[in-house]
């Protein structure tokens, strides 16, 4: 039997827009942009014919025709997936792919990892090392991210608060000026992570001077780093001071590479702190179950 199915990409951009009434939302979902949206449901309205939105000034509107349909596409949409589990079978299920930004993979999530193996040695565990936002549509079944705890429609569980403090190198403080009050960073090269920079998703050396009331020191001169593990491993080779979140150098100011060149006197809490991060159906996997009670210990033994 021969189906003559409307185009896909038409149907996938309409019942995500019909879900949410908003192309922009669906383009997000779909990571694609809100004009693609547009385009691929007006191609679909023209295969069936008939309008399936009404588009209003600042809303949509699904016509009698749109909600025929929504249903059982969204039904259809749900066998897709379950057929594409099926394909995939028992070899791969017990994969667990967790998004991490690479910095805090590195430093603290990869060096307890064998602790979980040895724990759920029925799961492998797949690092998707990324500073960007995961989608969970690419194959990520959870995410670990250091931010404000904004991600809108997932499920959000703070794992560790967070502060961020400069650090520096012993022999910094042996050689260069005195670094004795937070004022003195004026006389030192001030270490930056770019990312940071660019957005207001984690702490930046402006935030942190201006909590300690230097208002005075400019915030933009310094080296700048794509990466914080880059900008840490910086502040341990002596290149300058360098604003690090205590889960990163955690490691670093046990063994003496790095210093806390001022008391933790100035007040360091924050709203940044690290969270699980995933769709709320993943949490019916045993693997992201097993993983994200495992998690939560761990973190807990980090003092968060």
């Amino acid at each position: 039997m021969v189906r003559r199915l409307p185009p896909l990409n038409g149907l996938r951009a309409f019942e995500a827009a019909a879900r949410h009434l908003s192309f922009k939302t669906a383009a997000d979902e779909l990571n694609v942009t809100p004009a693609a949206i547009s385009q691929q449901v007006r191609a679909l309205e023209a295969h069936v014919g008939r309008p399936l939105f009404r588009r209003l000034t600042r809303a949509l509107e699904l016509t009698e025709a749109g909600r025929a349909g929504l249903p059982a596409l969204g039904d259809g949409f749900d066998r897709l997936a379950e057929a594409a589990d099926a394909m995939r079978g028992p070899a791969t299920t017990n994969i667990l792919t967790v998004s991490v930004a690479p910095s805090f993979g590195a430093k603290w999530l990869v060096p307890r990892l064998e602790r979980f193996h040895r724990a759920h040695p029925e799961v492998d565990v797949r690092i998707d090392a990324s500073d960007a936002l995961a989608t969970f549509s690419d194959g990520i079944d959870v995410a670990l991210r250091y931010g404000r705890g904004a991600y809108r429609g997932l499920f959000t569980e703070l794992l560790m608060p967070e502060a961020a403090f400069p650090v520096c190198s012993p022999a910094l403080l042996e050689r260069g000026p005195p670094l004795r009050t937070p004022g003195d960073l004026r006389a030192h090269t001030l270490l930056h992570v770019q990312w940071k920079m660019e957005q207001e998703s984690a702490p930046t050396w402006r935030m942190w001077l201006r909590a300690a009331g230097i208002d005075d020191i400019d915030t933009e001169r310094g080296l700048r780093f794509g990466a914080d593990s880059m900008a840490v491993e910086a502040a341990a080779e002596g290149h300058g001071v360098a604003l690090a979140s205590g889960a990163l150098v955690l490691g670093d100011l046990k063994s003496g590479r790095l210093v806390r060149p001022f008391p933790p006197s100035v007040a360091e809490a924050t709203v940044f702190a690290y969270y699980l991060v995933c769709p709320g159906e993943n949490l019916k996997l045993p693997k992201v179950a097993a993983f994200r009670a495992w998690v939560r210990e761990e973190a807990a033994q980090s003092g968060g």
